[in-house]
């Protein structure tokens, strides 16, 4: 496959992810508004403020859905003068206020636990059971949107961990519901409450952790320094590398910067190319190289200091 074909399947396989992404975004949306002003009829007309308080957390997460794809239509743009790169950057903050967001939820959903052990409260019958699984299958069906990139996108891993949180309580409030009606044990409520706050702790965790090293510019996770060096370095033409910097432009492109000393900077353009292609094929899509000659002194070679 020559240069051209690689970049044209290449860029069309871009548009083709992000037309998926855009749909699983705005469907997404559509679908959890119709089921918050449904949630929100339910609770006024059963009087139940167990419903009204679920769709108040149910529109934090259309909210959720909002930053996710404003931040991936801000990624679209690719350069302006002030912001050479663009804001692909923005699905990086987006990922972080998401996993702020799930862990405010979690705090919330402890809380209220907390609260039911030391005052219990007899929990609602047969319609909010009914609300509670049409939720379950609203937001099952909106993380399954994005199973398929969540993988490949931080960003889109941020609001399918956002909707598979939402299933998980809609789950809980089904089971709950279910044990207390046959069993008559109001405490089944936050002890199922607390488990489904440890388990959305746990799977934010990572997304949290990985959000806050990409917005330091951190290393992203599955690319390893001392990988990429040696890589470069077993081109036969490469006798050196330092000031070697990787940093991630977006959920899903990473940047590297480096000073390549080379044995022959005749052979430097099929060189170039050489070294450009491997990085590609380790994720990095976005390289600038600097090359310098044996006999030539870098007044300040890169120490590493952690």
């Amino acid at each position: 496959m020559s240069d051209h074909e690689h970049e044209h399947h290449h860029h069309h396989h871009e548009l083709s992810a992000d037309a998926v992404k855009g749909r699983a975004f705005l469907f997404g949306i559509v679908l959890n508004t119709l089921f918050v002003i449904g949630e929100f009829t339910a609770g006024f007309l059963f009087q139940s403020m167990g419903l009204l308080a679920d769709a108040g957390h149910n529109l934090g997460d259309v909210s959720g859905l909002l930053i996710s794809l404003a931040a991936f239509l801000l990624a679209r743009k690719r350069y302006c003068q002030n912001y050479t790169y663009g804001f692909r950057k923005s699905t990086i903050w987006a990922s972080l206020l998401n996993a702020a967001i799930l862990l405010i939820a979690v705090g919330v959903i402890m809380t209220e636990c907390i609260r039911k052990f030391l005052s219990p409260a007899e929990v609602g019958g047969w319609p909010i059971i009914i609300t509670a699984g049409i939720g379950v299958v609203i937001n099952g069906l909106t993380a399954f949107l994005f199973i398929r990139e969540k993988e490949h996108d931080l960003n889109v891993k941020g609001a399918y961990l956002h909707m598979l949180a939402d299933t998980l309580v809609s789950v809980g409030v089904v089971l709950s519901g279910v044990l207390i009606l046959w069993t008559g044990w109001n405490i089944v409520d936050p002890l199922i409450g607390l488990v489904i706050a440890v388990v959305i702790l746990f799977s934010t965790w990572g997304l949290l952790k990985e959000s806050v090293r990409l917005a330091m510019d951190g290393v992203p996770e599955g690319i390893q320094v001392d990988d990429i060096r040696e890589h470069l370095l077993e081109d036969p033409n490469v006798k050196a590398i330092h000031h070697l910097h990787i940093w991630p432009i977006s959920t899903t492109e990473n940047a590297l910067t480096a000073h390549v000393v080379l044995n022959d900077l005749e052979q430097l353009d099929a060189t170039r190319a050489r070294l450009h292609e491997e990085l590609a094929e380790h994720g990095i899509s976005h390289a600038t190289l600097e090359f310098e000659s044996p006999s030539a002194h870098c007044p300040d070679e890169q120490k590493l200091e952690c």
